[in-house]
């Protein structure tokens, strides 16, 4: 019977990626205390600008801080459900913690994914390259890929560079974006278009079968509103306070 989702993976792989990436979501989701929320230093300047020029009461100025928290966990998660679908192809396996996210089974392709292209620096390029050059070196018959799953371009070609003032090149290592990528390990040149199309009715059918068991609920506001005393305080003073009363004259905010 012919898969009802994609040609190059069956339908249970498919559904199971979704389904990974559904519980990343509920994970990212699920009650962010204050204290989760406070793991990284709060911008309150940047907040301060945020509530005036956007016209934002306190209340949905922390409701959006938290979704963009939530959001940069999920734009993690993605990266790993493009390896899982690559990985789900014949052929083909994902990394585990094995320096490369991406090879084939006959090591000849050995592969680092990147969900955008501007997530490196000058020194990370500078050490993926060496590390693809080093799976070259290692692998004679590999040719070895960085790969932009969203790229500013279409493109499989040679990667060479100048990174940190040295010149970089080697034969067998490549930089290409995810459609060509996608083509590279399923011989299909639409198959990223294909993953597209097919990704609403997959994940209708996933939900469609899903059974919620609790309701999520993001407690930070509740306990950052409750610490701060409210009418006493504002509650961009208490988070202020809260990130940086050791501050020169931030304990006056308390």
């Amino acid at each position: 019977m012919a898969n009802k989702y994609l040609s190059y993976i069956s339908d249970e792989h498919f559904l199971s990626c979704i389904e990974n990436l559904h519980k990343s979501y509920l994970k990212a989701k699920a009650n962010v205390s204050k204290k989760k929320f406070y793991s990284n230093k709060i911008d309150t300047i940047k907040l301060t600008f945020d509530a005036k020029f956007n016209e934002l009461d306190e209340e949905t100025l922390i409701k959006t801080e938290i979704n963009r928290q939530i959001d940069k966990s999920i734009n993690n998660s993605i990266g790993t459900f493009h390896e899982q679908i690559l990985g789900g192809i014949e052929g083909f396996e994902i990394g585990k913690m094995s320096g490369f996210d991406i090879k084939a089974t006959d090591d000849t392709l050995f592969a680092d994914m990147k969900n955008k292209h501007n997530t490196m620096n000058s020194s990370s390029a500078e050490s993926l390259f060496q590390k693809l050059a080093t799976f070259a070196d290692t692998y004679k018959m590999a040719n070895c890929y960085w790969v932009q799953i969203l790229a500013k371009n279409s493109f499989n070609e040679k990667w060479y560079g100048d990174i940190n003032g040295k010149e970089y090149s080697h034969s067998r290592v490549y930089k290409i974006s995810g459609d060509e990528f996608y083509k590279l390990l399923t011989g299909k040149s639409d198959a990223f278009l294909e993953l597209y199309t097919a990704l609403p009715i997959a994940i209708d059918d996933y939900l469609r079968h899903y059974k919620p068991t609790d309701t999520l609920k993001n407690s930070a506001l509740e306990e950052i509103k409750a610490s701060s005393g409210l009418p006493k305080r504002r509650i961009l003073d208490e988070i202020t306070f809260e990130n940086y009363s050791y501050y020169l004259g931030f304990d006056s905010l308390k």
